[in-house]
C-alpha cells in the first residue's frame, strides 16, 4: 500500500528511518505547525521517480524555497547561501543525487 504521494510502505518506512533532519540544511525535525516540520521530497523533480535514491524528506522551508528547481540551480540561491546550504553541507542521499 502506498500514501498519498504514492510512496510505497516499505519505503516510507525506509526514507523515515534515514531522514531524522532536513536532507538539504540539516535542521531536527520539528512541530508538524512549523517550518521546519518534515515533507516529502523528490531530490530529482520528477514525481515518476519514487526509488529510495530520489524520495527523502526535508523540511518545509527547504521544500517551499526549491519547488521546481533542479537541485543544482536551487543550491545557488539566495535561500541556500543565507543558510549555508552547499554540496558539501546536504545529507549523503543528496550529494549522491548531486553526482548523477
Amino acid at each position: 500500500m502506498a500514501n498519498k504521494w504514492n510512496i510505497p510502505a516499505w519505503l516510507e518506512a525506509e526514507v523515515r528511518e534515514r531522514d531524522k533532519d532536513c536532507v538539504y540544511c540539516r535542521t531536527p525535525f520539528a512541530d508538524a505547525q512549523t517550518r521546519s516540520a518534515p515533507s516529502w521530497e523528490h531530490i530529482v523533480n520528477d514525481a515518476s521517480i519514487i526509488t529510495r535514491e530520489n524520495i527523502a524528506l526535508c523540511c518545509r522551508g527547504c521544500n517551499a524555497s526549491k519547488g521546481q528547481k533542479s537541485l543544482a540551480v536551487w543550491l545557488e540561491t539566495t535561500y541556500c547561501k543565507v543558510r549555508g546550504i552547499t554540496h558539501e553541507t546536504v545529507a549523503p542521499i543528496v550529494r549522491e543525487a548531486l553526482l548523477r
